[in-house]
């Protein structure tokens, strides 16, 4: 039989190694890739299951997040998100960097950083035109407020310049930004966690907790913060990144252990009891006051501890009970959720754009449960025939064209 170990790391976690990075570096952070066509397909089911996720959330998140992960813990789809992107992005453009050479892996990763650049410029202008459209034609001034869009009536110049600056966002839109600011770092992760993959990532916590005890943040237009502060978010990119290469393999005893699991499980049913006190405030008095006041306020922006910690707990459910090579990989009812996530940069555009689509249709119809699940279930449905239609696009008509060696290896190029 397999070892726990070996099925819970699996390839590429596993580290089935093709190349090893052959420079001056400790011993310890040695740093492996798996070999050239290994697909994680778990990281594309999970970044699907993200995107849907966010999707929902955005869409009804009075009614339908009730469904996601967010209303049951201290984390939500963000996180799943960031981590596999980091993952993901470190594992293609680390290989990259490996066969061509640092300038030219840069130059990749910059070309991919203004692919996502260019997506978020033209997501912006398709909410504003859609909101706009709303607010003004139907005379809905409602919406405009609701996606924070007024500065953009009242000083349009301003708030696009703003806007290309990436300081000013309309709501439901700050992921991007903060997946341009740590794509654009990448170059400079990839050339630390190969002098010292560990030094790295004590660099990076290093960095989380600075930001937090001297609040560095970086301010958006008219005023306030980015919602997601990179300081702070970096660290799980940056861990996402370590995996990759080579951490979630010196990891895997640790992940297989049965006390890990038992720790993970007991930590993700408190938080789940706390939640509860959140949407039942009847059942407060169930929670210790101090203990209260010690974990409050559990802060998004800066990516709060509990958060982090959360989203470990649910990392280390998933790949011990969905193991590489798990059967249901190769399920066609799952088969939409991985083509989303090995389009994601495209799905997650088109999922914030459905997103508003269908809270409008909701709020405009005062609709109910079975409403609100219809138009979820129709998004969905619209973002997986996308996706297929995506990969179908680049199965049938990109096939002349280039591509960097092992791009496609993991998951969607990266992005």
């Amino acid at each position: 039989m397999t070892p726990i170990s070996d099925r819970v790391a699996g390839p590429p976690l596993a580290g089935v190694v093709g190349t090893i990075m052959h420079h001056a570096a400790p011993a310890a952070s040695v740093v492996s890739l798996p070999a050239v066509g290994a697909r994680e397909l778990r990281l594309d089911l999970f970044r699907g299951l993200a995107l849907w996720l966010i999707f929902i959330d955005h869409v009804s998140p009075d009614l339908l997040s009730w469904f996601t992960i967010r209303s049951y813990g201290f984390s939500d789809a963000a996180e799943i998100f960031i981590f596999i992107s980091g993952y993901t992005a470190a594992f293609v453009y680390g290989r990259s960097l490996l066969e061509s050479g640092f300038v030219i892996a840069a130059a990749r990763i910059l070309r991919r950083v203004w692919q996502i650049y260019a997506a978020h410029i033209l997501l912006f202008t398709i909410m504003v035109a859609e909101v706009s459209y709303v607010a003004i034609s139907l005379d809905k001034p409602f919406y405009a407020e609701e996606v924070a869009i007024t500065d953009f009536f009242k000083q349009p110049g301003i708030a696009m310049v703003q806007a290309l600056l990436l300081r000013y966002r309309p709501l439901n839109m700050d992921v991007l930004p903060l997946y341009i600011v740590l794509m654009a770092c990448l170059p400079l992760i990839l050339l630390l966690i190969r002098w010292s993959a560990n030094l790295t990532l004590a660099m990076s916590v290093a960095l989380y907790a600075v930001s937090l005890r001297y609040d560095l943040h970086l301010t958006a237009y008219p005023n306030g913060f980015w919602s997601f502060n990179p300081y702070a978010w970096q660290m799980l990119f940056v861990f996402g990144a370590w995996c990759a290469l080579g951490g979630a393999r010196r990891m895997s005893r640790v992940l297989s252990s049965p006390i890990t699991l038992w720790i993970a499980v007991a930590y993700l049913l408190a938080a789940f009891c706390v939640t509860l006190t959140w949407y039942f405030p009847q059942l407060g008095y169930l929670m210790p006051r101090w203990l209260g006041q010690w974990i409050y306020p559990i802060n998004k922006t800066d990516l709060d501890v509990l958060r982090f910690a959360h989203f470990l707990a649910l990392a280390v459910i998933a790949v011990r009970f969905v193991p590489a090579g798990w059967p249901g990989l190769k399920s066609p009812w799952l088969r939409p959720m991985m083509l989303c996530g090995q389009n994601s940069l495209e799905i997650f555009c088109l999922g914030v754009a459905l997103g508003f689509t269908g809270y409008f249709v909701l709020t405009e119809l005062s609709a109910g449960l079975i409403l609100h699940v219809l138009v979820g279930i129709c998004g969905i449905l619209i973002m997986s025939a996308v996706a297929w239609l995506l990969s179908w696009s680049k199965r049938n008509l990109d096939k002349g064209g280039s591509r960097p060696k092992g791009a496609g290896a993991v998951s969607g190029g990266g992005a």
